[in-house]
């Protein structure tokens, strides 16, 4: 059993098209389960959520990280994935997890992004994520898994002490403590479809500024968020 976790807040936008790609999967729909926990939407997320989804509730702890953690400790799964309401996942993405964990002795796996609006700026740009993540991964200094396209055994995942509840760089800090308990590995053909609202919205330069500044800062933020933005 997969237990994939999406974290929510105000999705009703894109919450159908995740969770119907997530519903569309090359392996059997009872081997793996989608849990949505949602940081308390004011829209219709829930709503829309619930026929798709095994099981939907609010999340209790604090930020995306918090939300993962809660998804992570409902999980009937021995591998907990994490994606992103605004993502769509490939057909043969949950296949790709359960594969890499039955092949490979690890305990984290990550993959790559590609642009949902495609253009050539938004396929530059993400194309410097995965070149980043790539060197990171091969020179052994910094794992740069994503949160929308990563998987855990669930017990190490535990014994690490799960995510931090931070604004920005859970994701990479998480990575460090894994890797202390055995392999993260990068799979390149792990492959999610990664929304660039954010960039379209804020601008690609402040938006990268400011994770940059938040993740410098030990991913505290004050009073600010940058997990929680209200999209047009």
């Amino acid at each position: 059993m997969i237990s994939v976790v999406v974290p929510t807040y105000n999705e009703e936008q894109n919450i159908e098209r995740c969770l119907r790609s997530l519903a569309d999967q090359t392996v059997p729909r009872e081997s793996y389960e989608i849990i949505v926990v949602d940081g308390d939407s004011k829209d219709k997320t829930r709503e829309l959520a619930g026929p798709l989804a095994d099981k939907v509730f609010i999340q209790t702890s604090k930020r995306v990280g918090g939300a993962r953690n809660d998804g992570a400790m409902a999980a009937r799964g021995d591998i907990v994935a994490t994606t992103d309401a605004d993502c769509i996942l490939p057909r043969d993405w949950v296949e790709r997890i359960e594969r890499n964990f039955a092949e490979r002795d690890i305990v984290q796996l990550y993959g790559t992004v590609y642009p949902i609006e495609d253009s050539f700026r938004n396929r530059l740009s993400l194309l410097g994520a995965n070149i980043f993540s790539r060197l990171g991964y091969h020179t052994r200094t910094i794992y740069f898994t994503l949160g929308c396209n990563t998987a855990f055994d669930r017990e190490a995942f535990m014994r690490a002490g799960m995510y931090r509840c931070i604004d920005a760089g859970d994701d990479l800090e998480i990575a460090q403590r894994m890797r202390k308990l055995g392999k993260v590995y990068l799979d390149p053909r792990l492959k999610v479809g990664f929304s660039m609202r954010r960039y379209q919205q804020f601008g690609t330069l402040k938006s990268l500024w400011e994770w940059f500044y938040i993740v410098l800062r030990g991913g505290e933020t004050g009073n600010a968020t940058y997990t929680q933005r209200e999209y047009k």
